[in-house]
């Protein structure tokens, strides 16, 4: 019998402690979409050579904050998915991997190139022609985020 009415106290003792814990909710609100001191330019999807291959995105970004900034994903609109990618020399071969995230220093900018860090883009939709445009959004370690236009540019039209 004890058990019984010791059940519901212990019940409504941990709802009680859970209430307390949210009550900061207006505290917690998500940063604005732009509050990442992240500025980028020149931003372009190179479309693939051949039709149901992974596009890529290469563009310059320039942290203008005072604090370092963790790009950790990469999302564009009209793509089944995306992904942060390095390429490196191994062995004499130049190979390609996906990258958990690539940091980007207070005062100091970092180029997504050919060879280099690059944005993969698979999937993509079938309407993405060259001269035409979409967006990306980076998202940061602790979930800020910056979204931009990127130009569509046709495969080999690397200006």
């Amino acid at each position: 019998m004890k058990i019984t009415r010791f059940a519901p106290l212990a019940l409504c003792l941990a709802t009680v402690a859970l209430a307390g814990c949210s009550g900061g909710a207006e505290e917690t609100t998500a940063p604005a979409v732009d509050e990442v001191a992240l500025e980028v330019s020149d931003a372009r999807l190179m479309l693939p050579a051949v039709e149901g291959r992974p596009g890529a995105i290469y563009f310059e970004v320039a942290n203008t904050g005072d604090r370092n900034y963790a790009i950790r994903r990469a999302d564009v609109k009209a793509a089944g998915s995306a992904e942060l990618h390095g390429s490196m020399e191994m062995d004499g071969q130049m190979m390609m991997d996906s990258v958990g995230q690539v940091l980007v220093n207070a005062g100091e900018s970092e180029s997504f190139a050919p060879g280099g860090f690059h944005v993969m883009v698979f999937d993509l939709d079938p309407a993405l022609e060259a001269g035409g445009s979409t967006e990306m959004t980076l998202t940061v370690v602790g979930g800020k985020k910056k979204s931009f236009p990127v130009e569509i540019r046709a495969a080999g039209d690397e200006r």
